[in-house]
Order: structure tokens, then sequence, then C-alpha cells
């Protein structure tokens, strides 16, 4: 495991402290939990980017054009 010291604005830390307590964790934990949140949400747009540009548009609806068009069933119906 990795050391690394973090300024932080006080009113910042302050609700880190604030949100720690109320969560029942170190303020260590909850950073900890926010910066792989925060990576995982980016990770997660780069990997959405990176499959969206090898995608096709025309393969896109080819495959769609396989589907039988047909009136929805009854429970998956729009109210009006």
């Amino acid at each position: 495991m990795s050391t690394l010291s973090l300024r932080l604005p006080d009113s910042l830390h302050e609700t880190a402290r604030r949100l720690a307590k109320k969560e029942h964790v170190s303020v260590n934990q909850l950073i900890a939990s926010a910066v792989a949140e925060k990576i995982s949400a980016l990770m997660t747009e780069d990997y959405l980017e990176e499959r969206a540009r090898r995608g096709s548009r025309a393969d896109y609806d080819a495959l769609l054009d396989k589907v039988p068009s047909r009136a929805p069933d009854k429970d998956d119906r729009l109210l009006p």
C-alpha cells in the first residue's frame, strides 16, 4: 500500500470527516472509496468510447432489420 499526502480545503476536509463518521469508516477509507468510484467512472467512459469507435451504424441497422416488426406485448405498451 502507498502513502499519499493530500492537501484539502478545510471545508472539504471537515465534510469528509463528517461523512466518514456517519458511514462508520475512517476518512482514509472514505477518500479511497471516492477515488475508486471516480476511477471506475472514468475507465467506464473510456471503455464505452472505445466500443463506440469500433461500432458500425450499418451493422447496427442490419441487425435491427432482422427483428420482426410487431406490436408490443400487452404489458410492454406505453400508457396513453
